[in-house]
């Protein structure tokens, strides 16, 4: 019989992934905890929580129990026209505990799809008044994901570029929030044209694990509240406990007017997102005038068993045992950033909540294009550490599941890697 890998090389097209490299992937039979199982019986400790959303580690039975009596009830039913109680349960709880008080929830499926609900919403909203308003406000590195309006508000890179010539104006600003970028900013928004601006709150993911301070969105923010803009904050990443506090934007004074969740909304069992805003918004959009309708939907919106197990992954998130782990784990991190500043191949070490980043000195340039990831992710990889760096970029995004011990053994990994490189 053929192996799985063979089987999938006939069939499938895997994500950011160029066919001719020769490097085959990696066959998943079984997961379990922080770790994952290959067809060959090797155990891989999944240090970036299986492109971040896994928070509470893989087949955690609290969450299988969820899907499970939620299948036996109600699998799924159209979501225009219809309600039903995982859905409605987890909108109230979701306005509960994210900050700033949001009072409505849009269902959608996948981080790029709560994007598009953000974008469109405010595109919308300003037609709403009479106000053609088609631009947005970004910050320079930042990703938001692959359909034409996340691309569009993301940096463009290697990502958008066979597309760039398609997307909408943005106008993109530094984390420093300088003069000349507050200048920058400002006249964009006297234009008038401005309908947002769009920011990934603390740290911004996929653009190098970038950190920065949530003064410089709070400049940012009341200039566009000040012309009439919204604040649309993209908490795909950030949310839920990843950044420190509970969501990243609850460090911001000044309130985004939407926020966009994901990934770790159902701990990567199932695909699930909201956009979020406040009853203010909302309220625009209500009419006897069927052209003011929001048309935005899709086949799994606010799926059951999708609800029920973001409920139960909730439940994990808020309990004081999860608060602990994700403090133990800070704390594990800026000591670990500590005994990388020491090491002569390693720039920039930094931390922040459950995340830990490095850049490595290197002549090539920096981002995707720097062969640094090729050679790093086999070096782990036969280290029993599942590390996926982005470019020349190492960072550590465990499950909050993961021990002390295998923390130990991610760190050392690293230390071993970047040492080879002095």
């Amino acid at each position: 019989m053929n192996s799985l890998v063979a089987r999938d090389q006939g069939v499938v097209w895997h994500p950011y992934t160029q066919s001719g490299f020769g490097i085959d992937p990696l066959p998943v039979v079984s997961a379990r905890g922080a770790h994952l199982t290959l067809e060959d019986g090797r155990r891989i400790l999944d240090g970036i929580s299986s492109w971040w959303c896994c928070l509470h580690g893989h087949g955690h039975p609290a969450l299988g129990r969820a899907a499970a009596e939620q299948f036996d009830r109600l699998d799924h039913v159209i979501f225009a026209g219809f309600t039903h109680e995982p859905a409605v349960r987890l909108a109230e709880r979701l306005c509960e505990v994210v900050p700033h008080g949001f009072q409505r929830v849009f269902f959608s499926d996948n981080g790029s799809t709560a994007i598009e609900v953000g974008i469109k919403l405010a595109v919308q909203r300003a037609l709403h008044r009479g106000e053609r308003r088609m631009k947005f406000l970004a910050l320079d590195g930042a990703y938001h994901g692959d359909t034409f309006g996340a691309m569009a508000v993301g940096a463009r890179s290697i990502f958008s570029a066979p597309f760039d010539e398609m997307l909408f104006s943005v106008e993109y600003l530094s984390i420093r929030g300088d003069e000349r970028d507050m200048e920058r900013a400002e006249a964009a928004c006297k234009s008038g044209e401005v309908a947002g601006f769009i920011f990934e709150p603390l740290v911004q993911g996929a653009g190098g694990m970038r950190m920065y301070d949530a003064e410089v969105l709070d400049r940012y923010a009341a200039l566009v509240h000040r012309y009439g803009g919204l604040c649309i904050a993209d908490e795909v990443m950030t949310g839920f406990g990843r950044t420190g506090g509970l969501f990243a934007s609850g460090e911001m004074q000044v309130a985004p007017d939407i926020i966009c969740l994901s990934k770790g909304l159902t701990s990567g069992t199932l695909p699930l997102a909201v956009t979020m805003c406040r009853e203010e918004l909302f309220a625009e959009f209500i009419s006897n005038d069927h052209s003011r309708t929001f048309f935005h939907g899709h086949t799994y919106t606010a799926n059951p068993i999708a609800c029920a197990v973001a409920l139960a992954s909730l439940d994990l998130t808020t309990s004081g045992e999860c608060l602990a782990a994700r403090e133990r784990i800070a704390s594990s991190h800026l000591s670990f950033v500590e005994r990388l500043q020491s090491i002569p191949s390693v720039v920039h070490a930094r931390a922040r909540g459950t995340i830990v980043a490095c850049n490595l000195r290197s002549n090539e340039v920096g981002g995707y294009l720097n062969r640094a990831a090729q050679q790093a992710r086999a070096f782990f990889i036969d280290r029993g550490v599942l590390l996926r760096p982005l470019g020349d970029v190492l960072y550590v995004m465990p499950p909050y599941c993961v021990s002390d011990t295998e923390l130990s053994s991610v760190y050392d990994a690293i230390v071993e890697f970047v040492t080879s490189k002095t």
